[in-house]
C-alpha cells in the first residue's frame, strides 16, 4: 500500500470510530488498530471517553496497545485525571493491558478509593499489574481499605484484586477480620478463603464469612 493509500485508510478508520453504527466502530477500530499509525492515538484515546458500547471500548483499548507505549502512555496518564469518570476507567484499563510500569506513580490513593466503582475496579486492576517488586504488602494496605465496599462484582473485583498480590496480603486481611464494619470483616474472610481454596467460588466464600461474622468470628479463629 502506498503511503498516500495508507493515509486514506487511516483517515476513513479514524473517521468511522464516530460513526452512529456500533458495528461501524467496531470495524473501524480494529482497522486502526491493524495499520497502527501514531497520528490516531489522540482520536482513539478521545473516543474510549464517550463510547457507550463494552466491546467497541475492548476494541479501542485493543488498538491503543498495537503503537508504542511511548506515544500512547503520556497521553493516557494525562486521562487517568479527566474529569469524566469514563476517561478515567479506561485510560486504566488501557494501562494495565499496556503493562508499562513506568505508569506506576499515576496509580494513586485517591484513584484506587475513587467515588467511582467502575474508576476504582479499574485502578486496583491497573495497581497489580504495575506495583513494583516489593511494594505489594503496602499495596495491600491500601486496597484493604475499600474491603466491603459496594454491591457483588465491586467486591469480587477486589477480592481478585488481592489474591493477585498473593500471600502478603495476609497479614492486612487478617487485620481487617477484626474491623467494626461487619461487612469488612465478611469480605476480608472471604478473600482469605478464596486466596486458600479458589475453587470455593465468591458466593459461597461469601455467605460463609457472613456465618463466621454471625458466630462471632470463632470458627476463622479455629482455623
Amino acid at each position: 500500500m502506498t503511503m498516500a493509500k495508507q493515509d486514506t485508510a487511516t483517515v476513513r478508520a479514524v473517521q468511522g470510530l464516530e460513526d452512529s453504527r456500533s458495528s461501524v466502530r467496531l470495524r473501524a477500530a480494529l482497522a486502526v488498530g491493524t495499520s497502527p499509525d501514531p497520528r490516531s492515538v489522540d482520536k482513539l484515546i478521545e473516543r474510549c471517553a464517550v463510547e457507550p458500547e463494552f466491546y467497541v471500548r475492548e476494541m479501542l483499548t485493543w488498538a491503543l496497545t498495537r503503537h508504542s507505549s511511548s506515544v500512547t502512555v503520556p497521553l493516557l496518564l494525562a486521562e487517568v485525571r479527566s474529569e469524566r469518570a469514563q476517561a478515567r476507567s479506561q485510560a486504566l484499563h488501557t494501562l494495565s493491558k499496556i503493562g508499562d510500569r513506568q505508569a506506576w506513580p499515576a496509580i494513586t490513593r485517591a484513584l484506587l478509593s475513587d467515588a467511582d466503582d467502575e474508576v476504582a475496579r479499574s485502578a486496583w486492576r491497573a495497581a497489580v499489574v504495575l506495583v513494583p517488586e516489593g511494594e505489594g504488602a503496602e499495596l495491600a494496605g491500601v486496597l484493604a481499605t475499600q474491603l466491603g465496599r459496594g454491591e457483588r462484582e465491586t467486591q469480587l473485583s477486589l477480592s481478585r484484586a488481592l489474591i493477585a498480590l498473593g500471600e502478603v496480603i495476609l497479614p492486612t486481611l487478617r487485620a481487617a477480620t477484626t474491623a467494626l464494619d461487619p461487612r469488612v470483616r465478611r469480605h476480608a474472610i472471604a478473600t482469605e478463603r478464596l486466596l486458600r481454596d479458589p475453587e470455593v467460588g465468591f458466593e459461597f466464600a461469601i455467605e460463609e464469612a457472613k456465618r463466621v461474622v454471625a458466630l462471632g468470628g470463632k470458627d476463622q479463629e479455629e482455623r
